[in-house]
């Protein structure tokens, strides 16, 4: 069976107004390698960069592996923060998604995203920026 999936632009979306959606891909981290190992540490990291820029905390998890690495992840009530750690290539990935449902909160996405790339100081990155509420619907057939 195929599927084709056709974008439909809805003028009048009452309810979705957008957001942003940052992810990352970081090479090479020089920061605090303990941050990369230790879920607890990370966990406080995150927590403490999403209330510095005043998005609402709901929730949290986060999840030691063995030997090493930790992924985890931030619930608001603007959205989502999610971590994941590889210690022992010194790489982690981190997705940002924050709604603009009440008001304007991309500076507030963006200075989440580089409080945690400055703490783990990555040699390298790859970032992707994607804008969301472009696209109010899709209809599959």
């Amino acid at each position: 069976m195929k599927r084709e999936i056709k974008a439909v632009g809805l003028a009048n979306a009452p309810c979705f107004v957008g957001g942003v959606h940052l992810l990352g891909e970081w090479y090479g981290c020089q920061g605090v390698s303990a941050l990369l190992e230790d879920a607890n540490k990370l966990r406080h990291i995150c927590l403490d960069a999403a209330e510095e820029v005043g998005l609402t905390i709901v929730g949290d998890r986060f999840h030691q592996f063995a030997p090493a690495g930790v992924t985890g992840t931030v619930l608001l009530a603007e959205s989502h923060l999610a971590v994941h750690t590889w210690p022992e290539v010194m790489t982690a990935t981190v997705d940002v998604f924050i709604c603009n449902h009440t008001r304007d909160n991309r500076a507030r996405a963006q200075a989440v995203y580089a409080a945690l790339r400055d703490t783990l100081a990555p040699d390298k990155e790859n970032f992707l920026q994607i804008n969301r509420g472009g696209l109010v619907g899709a209809e599959m057939q």
